[in-house]
């Protein structure tokens, strides 16, 4: 671990990056306040927006907003439904442009990247910045837009990112510092929320200078583990290595809409979002040994998991899935009104470390659901639909079902199938 003497990471946020990119494709939508919801839909009123315009912001919008709320705000919010497979080649395309000025160290998210700054680049941060900018304007347009931070490593380039959204350059040299970062809000540093605010609180710690005058063993207390110790390392300008993301789970969640609230329909909806996920799971090389079921009503939910034989096929996933409805029905009421629903593949084991269990013997019947699984994944991704499945494959309104973005994930080609 040591000290950056010179700038050394660049941290790149797109602004507005669902909305931007729906304002880029769509002519009709530029320059108007936008709301983005998950799926088209005649009941908007019991829907949420998931991202807004900058020009939707500027009336008080935000993301994760109900409709009622945000329309009240702005009644001329448009609202449009969520194109994850726009969202997806537009991240894919720029990607791409970025790349052809500096080469993206670790995509951190849909619309967040981050980049390692060699000797030259360190020394003329505004003129790659001003670079970057005008490649994505001229060759994807002008409405997509991104904030850049430098600083000398990347939670530092990260807060300073955000200070001059939208469409803003924050440069942070480490002979600055750290002037810059006082000026800043608790709030500002990833994962500081209100709970871990109230924390701090309590050990008199409230603004970001008396965080920044703590000791590495204070903020690992106060944390209850080694992120806190690294975040003050990463405070005081050093440069640390990234710690190994290692898969721990599978899964996909659905709002449903109106007319499908109902327990039955929920249950073929998380069918097909196993399904999925169990497909992303064996592109992956890996088997799961705990299945998890959620639901979610209006003012509760329920919540269930059984064990798994270290599995991947449909089959095997379904038949567990099947499992948890039952106990679900018996503790649900028939009229209960189930709002989103999701499933979790977790208890993970890599292909090439797969073990079962004492009495769980990897007999002629497993291989057989597995050898047909791997048929069935194969023909549907030669013909580039859902041709063949095990049982129904009803997906419901608006589409997308296992193939929504998430923040952190950025789908593949194949989840759109």
């Amino acid at each position: 671990m040591r000290t950056a003497e010179r700038l050394e990471t660049l941290y790149l946020d797109f602004d507005g990056f669902f909305a931007s990119v729906m304002q880029q494709a769509i002519p009709r939508l530029r320059g108007r306040p936008v709301g983005v919801i998950p799926f088209d839909t005649e009941a908007v009123t019991s829907m949420t927006v998931i991202a807004c315009s900058r020009e939707a912001k500027r009336h008080g919008v935000k993301n994760v907003m109900r409709v009622p709320e945000a329309r009240q705000l702005c009644p001329d919010l448009v609202l449009v439904p969520q194109r994850p497979d726009l969202f997806r080649r537009a991240h894919l395309a720029l990607m791409n442009e970025i790349e052809c000025e500096i080469p993206i160290d670790a995509v951190m998210s849909i619309d967040e990247l981050t980049c390692t700054l060699d000797t030259a680049a360190s020394m003329d941060p505004r003129g790659l910045a001003r670079r970057i900018k005008q490649r994505l304007r001229h060759n994807l347009g002008q409405y997509i837009t991104c904030s850049i931070g430098f600083a000398a490593n990347r939670l530092l380039a990260k807060i300073a990112c955000k200070v001059n959204k939208p469409d803003g350059v924050t440069i942070w040299p480490p002979g600055d510092m750290p002037g810059p970062l006082f000026d800043q809000p608790l709030s500002a540093i990833p994962g500081v929320g209100p709970r871990m605010e109230k924390r701090l609180a309590r050990r008199g710690i409230v603004t970001m200078a008396g965080l920044w005058n703590t000791q590495p063993r204070q903020l690992r207390a106060i944390w209850g583990n080694v992120h806190g110790e690294r975040m003050w390392y990463a405070l005081h300008g050093y440069v640390l290595q990234a710690e190994p993301v290692r898969r721990s789970l599978y899964g996909h969640g659905r709002v449903l809409p109106p007319e499908w609230r109902d327990l039955e329909k929920a249950r073929g909806c998380s069918r097909l979002l196993l399904v999925k996920a169990a497909r992303r799971m064996r592109r992956d090389g890996f088997y799961a040994r705990r299945l998890f079921l959620w639901i979610n009503g209006y003012d509760d939910g329920w919540g269930g998991e059984c064990a798994l034989a270290s599995v991947h096929d449909d089959h095997a996933c379904l038949a567990g899935l099947e499992t948890l409805w039952v106990r679900a029905r018996a503790s649900l009421p028939p009229s209960y009104k189930i709002i989103r629903c999701g499933v979790t593949l977790y208890d993970l084991t890599p292909d090439n470390a797969r073990q079962t269990g004492l009495f769980e013997q990897d007999d002629a019947e497993r291989r057989k659901w597995e050898r047909l699984t791997a048929a069935m994944d194969e023909l549907n991704l030669s013909h580039g639909r859902r041709v063949v499945t095990l049982g129904a494959w009803t997906p419901p309104p608006g589409g997308y079902a296992g193939g929504k973005i998430a923040y952190t994930r950025i789908p593949s080609a194949e989840d759109f199938l």
